[in-house]
């Protein structure tokens, strides 16, 4: 099931699909590993709600909750670092 990655919850493993966002910020997401096929954890959500921070491929990421809604992912593996 396709969803954007903001949707997840903390603990949450789902797959990279798809970068939907253009330009700078496409390239930047791609850049730090957010590419198909990578398994990306949701670890928590600041007090506040954003931003929330990701394990992806061994790292630490915290991405705004806009920057997010741009990533599709599908429903993960049940590891959380690969």
């Amino acid at each position: 099931m396709k969803r954007s990655l903001d949707t997840l919850q903390p603990g949450d493993c789902a797959l990279v699909r798809e970068v939907i966002c253009q330009g700078p910020m496409r390239r930047r997401l791609r850049d730090i590993g957010f590419t198909a096929d990578t398994t990306v954890t949701c670890l928590g959500r600041s007090p506040l709600g954003d931003p929330t921070a990701y394990a992806v491929k061994g790292a630490v990421l915290a991405l705004r909750r806009e920057d997010a809604a741009t990533i599709l992912v599908d429903d993960g593996r049940d590891t959380t670092w690969d």
